[in-house]
């Protein structure tokens, strides 16, 4: 039987590859079950620094099996408790990669449609290929994408995010990265070492100091301008503290390669 979640680890990063192409890599409870394990495994695993997320064949991922969420119809509450458990372990997936220690990049050609553009949102960074498609079309089938603007809105201006949402157009590759929903734009040819560069350039930093840094980096987000502040300064005077930073600053300034032990 096909996995439908593929991992393979090389130089400290970990690529995970949607792995149902027949299906556009639309996330089903089996994916979505499978990603969240994967998530966990990866946020206990000290030899990952970086994660590539990308999808197999022809397409990123088309969002969610609405096969599988018609099936969910079939039980006696027309599929209540399935759509309200469905959409929160899909929640979980979302909020599991921010959350995750190491930062990850989504790698995107074909259409990120859907909860396959909540997908993109959520990571830290992504790259697309040109000709990429991006949307958040669940309105043009009647069902308003409630759970995928939740990411949208915070990688992209309030109203670019409105208007996806109640058009349900698509946007290209130019125009996400135009409005910062993705990082950088490439020849379909180079998607892949081009995504691998980003990542082996994150890789090469001080791993704790990535993890610290991403961390401080969601937590202020929220936080109020003085607030922010004052969490991010104790963040970085600890920081300060570590062995391998006093190590990387007396490397910069005597123009050597640091000795990281990390």
């Amino acid at each position: 039987m096909t996995e439908i979640l593929l991992r393979g680890d090389s130089g400290g990063i970990a690529t995970l590859t949607l792995n149902r192409p027949e299906a556009l890599n639309a996330l089903s409870d089996a994916m979505l079950a499978a990603l969240r394990e994967a998530l966990a495994r990866l946020s206990e695993d000290r030899r990952i620094r970086v994660v590539i997320l990308r999808g197999a064949g022809k397409a990123f991922c088309a969002g969610h099996d609405l096969r599988e969420m018609q099936a969910g119809r079939q039980a006696e509450d027309r599929g209540a408790a399935y759509f309200s458990d469905l959409f929160a372990r899909c929640a979980d997936v979302m909020q599991a990669i921010p959350t995750l220690p190491q930062p990850v990049i989504a790698e995107v050609h074909g259409i990120a449609t859907a909860a396959g553009c909540q997908l993109v949102a959520s990571c830290d960074m992504a790259v697309a290929a040109e000709g990429t498609r991006f949307g958040v079309n669940g309105v043009n089938i009647g069902l308003f994408c409630s759970t995928p603007m939740v990411a949208l809105t915070r990688a992209v201006p309030r109203k670019v995010a409105f208007e996806m949402l109640t058009t349900g157009d698509f946007i290209d590759a130019g125009r996400a990265r135009e409005v910062g929903l993705i990082n950088r734009v490439v020849p379909p040819a180079d998607l892949s070492a081009e995504t691998r560069r980003l990542a082996e350039s994150v890789a090469a930093k001080l791993s704790a100091a990535v993890r610290t840094g991403k961390r401080a980096f969601y937590d202020q987000i929220s936080l109020g301008l003085a607030a922010a502040y004052v969490q991010t300064g104790a963040v970085m005077a600890d920081n300060m503290l570590w062995r391998d930073t006093e190590e990387g600053i007396a490397a910069f300034l005597e123009k050597r390669t640091p000795d990281w032990r990390e």
